[in-house]
């Protein structure tokens, strides 16, 4: 595969031997590669911003399948791919029923491990092409996932990686109050450190740029104490009358609008 169609995947195996192959063939290949001993959240798999999901079902434990289920029906751009010992034709159809789109038994060479997480992944991205094609337009926004920019009026809003990254993600959940902490660890990838401030900052210089550029509409509200809410209107027409950080928590508390920080 090229360069710009690397592979992030994760490994959920205990499998020493079978892990250290796998780890220098996918290096080899210019796959980026994360090794979990143990399963961990679909929230934690999404922060990983993973094309696939290798994984010995004996590792899950007794919630195997439950896991499976759990991580195939959340997060439905992610290919995964069962690699584990001995198995039954009902596990393995069972297996795929769930969601799971490919089943290997052990002994397995590493490089059909991964020539089947190529076509995985291959066949997610086919799916997706059409609805990332799609831009989102919404007030006098448009955002283009596939130019990796907004645009309004007659121009670009000029944004880089990140703050596009940051604005995509709010747009798709329009409406939805996202905590900083979430927000934090779907665009950089990793839990928030304490204290640190970049959400905010981000959030800043979008609006900057939002406003520049589209200056009648507000489109990021701050849930003080927890997060943001993307919901485009029109300035002077929808406009929330002035009030303190505590009265804003406690009326949205009120009406449910508002989850606890």
């Amino acid at each position: 595969m090229n360069a710009q169609q690397t592979i992030r995947l994760a490994v959920v195996d205990d499998d020493s031997g079978f892990v250290t192959v796998l780890s220098k063939r996918t290096e080899a290949a210019g796959w980026q590669l994360r090794v979990l001993t143990s399963p961990v959240t679909p929230e934690e798999l999404l922060a990983m911003k993973l094309n696939a999901l290798l994984v010995d079902v004996r590792v899950l434990g007794e919630d195997g399948w439950g896991y499976l289920e759990r991580v195939c029906g959340t997060l439905p751009d992610l290919g995964v791919v069962v690699c584990t010992g001995q198995s039954t034709v009902a596990q393995r159809v069972r297996g795929l029923r769930l969601g799971v789109d490919d089943w290997l038994s052990k002994p397995c060479h590493p490089e059909e491990a991964m020539a089947r997480i190529e076509a995985v992944s291959r066949r997610r991205r086919g799916s997706r092409t059409a609805a990332d094609a799609l831009p989102i337009v919404t007030g006098e926004l448009e955002i283009r996932a596939d130019r990796f920019q907004a645009f309004a009026g007659d121009g670009s809003l000029d944004l880089t990686r990140r703050e596009f990254e940051l604005l995509q993600l709010l747009a798709e959940t329009r409406g939805q109050v996202l905590e900083r902490e979430a927000i934090y660890q779907r665009v950089w990838g990793y839990a928030m450190p304490h204290g640190d401030r970049s959400v905010d900052v981000f959030v800043r210089k979008l609006r900057q740029k939002l406003e520049k550029r589209s200056p009648g509409w507000r489109y990021i509200h701050t849930h003080f104490g927890v997060g943001y809410r993307f919901d485009p209107e029109r300035r002077g027409v929808a406009a929330e009358p002035p009030a303190t950080a505590g009265e804003t928590v406690g009326s949205q508390a009120a009406n449910g609008s508002l989850t606890p920080a």
